[in-house]
């Protein structure tokens, strides 16, 4: 690593475009440093196919695996073409001593098996006003880069990572573009006088202020410091009250976590004191950050609690030490990686022991080929209500969810018997409870109940046992945002 500037910067720049900067500003971006960063990355199946990849990672994937995967190159079920194949050297090592932390990055032939799912999971580009941005709630996610260091096989951004082309509901159609620095901090201006001016709720959307942004792709730690910063500090000036920064590189390279990163967020909460940061971090399996011995067990102290890996643990300990840093795990359940009582239950446990918050725990989103990845919905409810029996009333905060067109979506309840008087009810019920919707939250805490069906991996299979309707979601229209920077 060297203090070098990243020679992605010019190019980064031209594509986020300049804009004048305040005093404050510009004095706090003066004191960043962009190191350069060699996370030792082997992309593609190639050198797995041509026998070219290091000489310890060649065994990553075995014969019959690899003349599986070339066989179907060139054809309708291409791993790479639906999600680029990549994995850094920490992440491999991680791997050596642990089947799930294998299967979370190695490719398939099980992930084109069926290709059935949407282009647009969610429907996200519905409520996107201007490109790159997802403005729901009182919150805006921007996509700010498109690749991360390494790709989770189950990734639900596979159509950005991809960079394929997405039908919008004009009936355009083009890849996800990326967020702009000068294009959104004008639309939350925009926004927030027209909110200010109307009350408090925007007249053509109904959304509240946006006070809350999120920095998404793709992970933006894979942006050099500079990049980061220049956004911290453009919405600071914008007037933001909260950024929070999603990453998974606390799994995939926590030396990126180094001093010129806590160097460049101090002198941002110095310059922004008011501006609240929140980390959302993306650890799906214990053994993303808990050391092991030589026979593969976790190591622990006297009291109970497990060693962790020596550059994750020097990192978390770096960020947990300012307190004035959120931090939050969420994560999706998903098969053949965490679909295990006893793995969540150590990744909840040991995250909150350390000052890491349990946020969300998702059921499979409908990606493409979205069934090689998903646990039924309501066996992700029993294993993370099985999981949560070991836990203490602190430790159990996480909640399921589901995110449905109209919002996320808790699973709420999974009932063994049946509802007297209820017709459908015979096997049980499933309640689904909506935590949050696009616009002023009109729907938060209405209800949704359906019959079982075990085998339920998405809403639509559900569609034939609809008990109750309350918040609609099965009811839903998409909608045509009406808010842009032009109109607001």
């Amino acid at each position: 690593m060297s203090s070098k500037e990243d020679p992605l910067e010019s190019l980064l720049g031209a594509i986020m475009g300049k804009r004048a900067t305040t005093e404050k500003e510009q004095a706090f971006l003066d004191q960043v440093e962009s190191p350069r960063y060699d996370r030792e990355i082997i992309a593609g199946l190639t050198p797995f196919i041509r026998d070219t990849a290091p000489d310890e990672m060649k065994g990553f994937y075995s014969a019959d695996e690899v003349k599986a995967l070339e066989e179907l190159r060139g054809t309708e079920r291409d791993i790479e073409k639906r999600m680029p194949v990549k994995m850094t050297r920490h992440y491999f090592g991680l791997a050596q001593q642990s089947a799930p932390i294998q299967k979370l990055v190695k490719a398939s032939p099980d992930e084109t098996e069926n290709l059935v799912g949407s282009e647009d999971p969610g429907n996200q580009m519905d409520y996107a006003p201007i490109e790159g941005l997802l403005h729901k709630y009182e919150m805006g996610l921007l996509y700010v880069i498109s690749t991360c260091s390494a790709h989770c096989r189950f990734c639900y951004r596979e159509e950005l990572i991809a960079q394929k082309e997405i039908k919008r509901i004009d009936g355009t159609v083009a890849k996800k573009g990326l967020a702009q620095i000068e294009e959104v901090t004008a639309y939350m201006q925009n926004h927030n006088k027209i909110v200010a001016d109307n009350g408090g709720a925007h007249p053509k959307s109904g959304h509240p202020k946006l006070r809350e942004i999120l920095l998404s792709g793709g992970d933006p730690m894979v942006l050099p410091n500079s990049k980061i910063a220049a956004w911290f500090a453009a919405l600071a000036e914008a007037g933001v009250e909260n950024i929070r920064l999603g990453t998974k590189e606390l799994a995939f390279f926590p030396k990126r976590f180094d001093e010129s990163f806590f160097n460049m967020i101090d002198s941002f909460h110095k310059a922004y004191p008011h501006v609240g940061f929140r980390l959302m971090i993306h650890f799906n399996h214990p053994d993303e950050f808990l050391a092991k011995d030589a026979d593969g067990n976790y190591i622990e102290y006297e009291n109970g609690t497990l060693k962790w890996h020596p550059d994750t643990w020097a990192a978390v300990q770096a960020l947990t030490e300012r307190g004035w840093i959120n931090i939050e795990n969420q994560s999706p359940i998903i098969k053949g990686i965490n679909d295990s009582a006893d793995a969540l239950r150590i990744l909840q446990r040991e995250l909150y022991h350390v000052g890491i918050g349990n946020h969300y725990f998702f059921c499979g989103r409908d990606i493409v080929a979205y069934q090689a990845f998903n646990v039924p919905i309501e066996t992700a409810w029993n294993l993370l209500n099985e999981s949560q029996k070991g836990l203490s009333g602190v430790e159990n905060h996480a909640r399921l969810s589901i995110t449905h067109y109209l919002g996320k979506t808790e699973v709420a309840a999974v009932t063994n018997e049946p509802i007297p008087g209820l017709k459908g009810s015979e096997n049980g019920v499933v309640i689904f409870k909506n935590l949050r919707n696009a616009a002023g939250a009109p729907l938060r805490g209405q209800t949704c109940i359906v019959g079982r069906n075990p085998d339920a991996i998405w809403f639509n299979d559900y569609e034939d046992r609809v008990l109750y309707d309350e918040v609609g979601l099965y009811e839903y229209k998409r909608v045509q945002m009406k808010e842009a920077v032009s109109s607001s």
